[in-house]
């Protein structure tokens, strides 16, 4: 064991349990030997609801990081050699029209998410609300302008504040899912693969984009990119959702 990782219950996906991009990205950052940093790709395989407010050690084991909660495996992660194409960009406007069409303002499965919660009040959550792009249900855009309570106090580079890895990634989940039916058809993160190249600077316009790939029974298979003012590549991932009740996940 090489330390110990507590999830607040701000950074909640269902009610019950952590965001899943927040916990990957968490789980990444923690790898040894640069893992989780820009420029390399990451994979976390997610094996349980990941808890809140709770001690969970951090392990090193056979090349991976694993979070581990009693004797349970709660995420596992590994630096792989992958390549993960952008999904393509669109402008800001287009992004911002987007965000009026997204589904979860009528009916999300986990209201409260931080990552794409339209219940979670302006300051709190990201806010990043996906709709789809002209008449393509499958390709998703949000903008997302990062705000000081997205970052902490360690993001100071170079004088610019900004987000920290697992913020990013929780920017680079959700918005995956909402290119597949989530309203109709609820999911969870099963396992996210990413890569961040730069960590997002607070007050300035993100895009962040999401496109379906594909499904196969309870599985689903999406992909996102996040791009900043300048139209520069800050991170992009692929994602495998399973399809669940909700109920299962929000009940007290």
């Amino acid at each position: 064991m090489s330390g110990i990782l507590v999830i607040p219950a701000r950074f909640n996906g269902p009610a019950r349990s952590a965001n899943g991009g927040f916990t990957a990205g968490s789980v990444a950052e923690r790898l040894p030997d640069g893992g989780g940093q820009p420029g390399r790709p990451v994979q976390v395989t997610l094996r349980r609801p990941p808890p809140l407010e709770t001690e969970m050690a951090v392990v090193h084991r056979d090349g991976t990081t694993a979070l581990v909660y009693r004797d349970d495996t709660v995420a596992e992660a590994t630096a792989v050699d992958l390549d993960l194409p952008p999904v393509e960009e669109v402008c800001a406007d287009v992004a911002a029209d987007a965000m009026l069409r997204y589904p979860g303002l009528a009916r999300h499965p986990f209201p409260t998410c931080f990552a794409c919660g339209p219940a979670r009040a302006e300051g709190d959550g990201l806010r990043i609300f996906p709709g789809p792009v002209g008449g393509d249900r499958g390709f998703v855009a949000s903008l997302w302008v990062p705000r000081a309570a997205d970052a902490e106090s360690s993001d100071l580079v170079d004088a610019v504040q900004r987000c920290g890895i697992a913020t990013t990634w929780a920017a680079l989940d959700c918005v995956g899912g909402w290119s597949e039916d989530l309203e109709g058809r609820p999911c969870v993160l099963g396992r996210m693969t990413a890569r961040v190249d730069a960590l997002p600077v607070v007050g300035e316009p993100h895009v962040v984009v999401g496109r379906h790939l594909g499904a196969e029974g309870r599985k689903s298979f999406t992909a996102s990119t996040l791009y900043d003012a300048d139209g520069r590549v800050v991170g992009t991932a692929r994602h495998t959702w399973i399809q669940v009740d909700p109920a299962a996940f929000n009940a007290g």
